[in-house]
């Protein structure tokens, strides 16, 4: 069985210690807490942070996991080859503990997943989830492994967009796919009977589709459901300076002031667009949105700067933080937590679509 990795944002797997760069050892790691404050207010610190330990035991043994500091040098081809493989095992998992049935098609021309319940009530079958996946928009981590659990415990079904990646497709091309099979979808299910959602590049792209339909003049979904994202692209959020995709360990690539954070997404758009970066946009009369993290989440700063703003539009908004735990962790579906992070979803998204039938 493949082993669950949060690869959402970059979408790279742990490089081995042969590569160029020198991986950290136990013998050089550092074994003290300090602190130093340079005159224009940067920190060079070092933490020595022990395991929480009121999560999981299963958490505490995922956080134990050693991951190379290295720089990984796959291309992209490989990250989308091993990615692949491994949400396919994922996804089997998720199968066993969540059946469900998977099928694939087309909407509006875009590729997509649809996922099934085993079975469907009656008073369910006008309602519909859209599944925006996870991956850095360079490779599909999520589109098994965020929707299946869903499937299964709204008793909905669900509909994954396998929208046009970068760098062969930047900025707007995902948003335009999106778009393309929420404005198919409309003509079966009224916009108050759907959800939009997703994790990581997924959680950056609800938000855009959302600011897109406001700029198009077309209905909003009934919720929205923002995991571990963000919504400016002209700046990074703080921590991620401190976390990598795994949280503590593994490999650290800071952002660079300046630069641009995803370039073969953003492509040539101004940062602050208001469509690519919705933290510039008019956000006022978005749909109720759930938003999700954890403290050790390279976007933790980006899902709260994001939430804050929804908030201070008026819009309705809920905010999860898990313990401890590193980017897009329910993707482990094994761990008591992720099971928890998934029925918090679940719950949120039931609430909101099937609120009229209480």
């Amino acid at each position: 069985m493949n082993r669950f990795c949060s690869l959402l944002l970059l979408a790279t797997f742990a490089a081995s210690a042969a590569l160029a760069q020198q991986a950290t050892t136990a013998a050089t790691a550092p074994r003290k807490d300090s602190s130093y404050i340079g005159p224009n207010g940067t920190a060079y610190v070092t933490r020595v942070v022990p395991v929480p330990t009121d999560i999981s035991p299963q958490a505490q043994a995922f956080l134990a996991r050693h991951e190379t500091d290295a720089k990984s040098h796959q291309s992209i081809a490989q990250q989308r080859a091993g990615t692949d493989t491994w949400q396919e095992g994922a996804g089997k998992v998720s199968l066993k503990l969540y059946p469900a049935k998977l099928s694939r098609s087309t909407i509006a021309g875009v590729p997509v997943r649809i996922i099934t319940p085993l079975t469907i009530p009656p008073s369910h079958r006008d309602y519909v989830l859209m599944n925006v996946h996870g991956g850095g928009f360079i490779v599909d981590s999520g589109s098994l492994t965020e929707t299946i659990p869903m499937a299964n415990l709204t008793q909905t079904k669900v509909v994954s967009v396998l929208y046009p990646l970068s760098p062969e497709h930047p900025f707007p091309a995902a948003v335009n796919a999106s778009v393309a099979v929420y404005k198919q979808l409309l003509k079966t299910y009224p916009a108050k009977h759907i959800i939009i959602y997703g994790t990581s590049a997924g959680a950056i792209l609800t938000g855009e589709i959302a600011v897109d339909l406001k700029k198009l003049g077309l209905p909003e979904p009934c919720a929205l459901g923002i995991f571990s994202g963000f919504g400016d692209f002209s700046k990074p959020g703080d921590s991620q300076s401190l976390f990598a995709l795994d949280g503590l360990s593994g490999y650290l690539a800071p952002p660079n002031p300046g630069k641009l954070m995803l370039p073969e997404y953003e492509g040539k758009t101004n940062p602050r667009d208001p469509v690519l970066s919705p933290v510039y946009a008019n956000l006022s009369g978005l749909p109720p949105t759930l938003f999700l993290t954890s403290t050790r989440d390279l976007l933790l700063s980006g899902t709260t700067i994001l939430d804050r703003k929804f908030f201070d539009a008026g819009d309705k908004t809920q905010l999860i933080v898990f313990e401890a735990l590193p980017h897009a962790f329910w993707n482990n579906p094994r761990m008591p937590e992720a099971k928890q992070a998934d029925h918090d979803m679940a719950n949120f998204f039931s609430e909101h679509l099937y609120a009229t039938q209480h």
